[in-house]
């Protein structure tokens, strides 16, 4: 089984713990011929090397070369939609992302889209019920475990498509972002820190949610 990237190269070259700059983490039937398609083609442009998965076959659990994928990429990005939970793939990956947060310093960056950074973090509403859908008949642990990961993921820094007017903009500022990170020479676990205050900070989506 292959993997496909995309790569052109104004950014620098890989360095050579890194296979992939981005590993992008999603549930296909709500972006991947939408949102998706259209921020792979923006990174295609800035010479972003995305990790896709379309060459593997898809079961309830990932398998070594998706974990190595996760694993060789500088940056996570969850793609949190409306029927994210409704896949045990999904919350797999999602769980070994955040993993590779903690234990490796992997960046992780969120992108809510149309749906609520609350409901994530709580698991209510249609977000909720797809996850209690995908639980059932799962062993207590790993709902514990895809619930942390689920908590964990809707306190980082991120972007809500709700707060955005202009789709293009919204995409156009996520490359942009993903580029600088990349070019950077500062190590940064989370998107936020290297977040400068500014005129346009309404146009962020900043979600650090009660417990």
């Amino acid at each position: 089984m292959a993997s496909s990237s995309f790569s052109l190269s104004p950014l620098s070259s890989l360095p050579p713990n890194w296979k992939h700059h981005v590993f992008p983490s999603f549930h296909g039937a709500d972006v991947r011929r939408s949102f998706l398609s259209h921020i792979l083609k923006e990174f295609r442009s800035k010479g972003i090397d995305t990790f896709i998965d379309d060459d593997i076959e898809r079961n309830k659990s990932i398998g070594p070369q998706l974990i190595d994928a996760i694993k060789g990429s500088k940056i996570g990005i969850i793609l949190l939609s409306k029927n994210y939970a409704s896949s045990s793939w999904c919350l797999n990956e999602l769980v070994e992302i955040m993993k590779c947060r903690t234990e490796l310093g992997q960046t992780v960056m969120t992108i809510f889209y149309e749906v609520d950074p609350a409901d994530v973090k709580k698991q209510r509403k249609d977000f909720g019920k797809s996850f209690r859908k995908t639980c059932k008949g799962k062993t207590s642990d790993e709902i514990e475990t895809w619930k942390k990961a689920l908590e964990g993921v809707a306190t980082i820094a991120g972007y809500h498509s709700n707060n955005w007017d202009n789709e293009a903009a919204m995409i156009e500022k996520i490359a942009t972002d993903v580029s600088n990170i990349l070019n950077s020479s500062t190590p940064t676990r989370d998107f936020e820190e290297l977040v400068v205050p500014g005129a346009h900070m309404e146009k962020w989506n900043y979600f650090f949610l009660n417990v």
